[in-house]
């Protein structure tokens, strides 16, 4: 198992603070003999715009020298988990975590945001030191 995001716990406190229950930390999932791991696996019941909903995060810090090499193997984890999903838990919608700061200089990039669209990636965005989600994008 890899270890975990340095901001882990900020996006696992966030997600509950806007009503989510982690069910997984991490979330196992085996297919055709192949283990993974994703960061968290939450559900939230209740709360009507997002009822019945169950969410796998993949939770990155995106502080290492290369934005690009982290978004690629971002993208490649979440392609991976993409379709592990699909097989063993279609009903979860798979999300990528990025803290702020990278979110408005590098998400924002015209050549990020189109791959962003191409590969129908859905992020979350949130705030490391306030411990908050800051935004969907789907």
């Amino acid at each position: 198992m890899a270890a975990r995001d340095i901001f882990h716990d900020a996006v696992r406190k966030g997600l509950e603070k806007e009503g989510w229950v982690i069910t997984d930390d991490p979330l196992e999932i085996e297919v055709g003999g192949v283990e993974m791991y994703i960061d968290l696996g939450a559900e939230r019941i209740l709360v009507a715009e997002k009822a019945g909903d169950k969410i796998a995060v993949e939770i990155k810090s995106f502080l290492g020298a290369s934005n690009i090499y982290e978004f690629h193997t971002a993208l490649g984890q979440c392609f991976n988990y993409k379709i592990a999903l699909e097989i063993q838990e279609p009903e979860r919608v798979l999300y990528l975590a990025v803290p702020l700061g990278t979110y408005t200089s590098f998400f924002a990039l015209q050549f990020i945001q189109i791959v962003i669209q191409r590969s129908q990636l859905k992020l979350i965005v949130y705030d490391p030191v306030n411990e908050v989600i800051v935004e969907w994008k789907n």
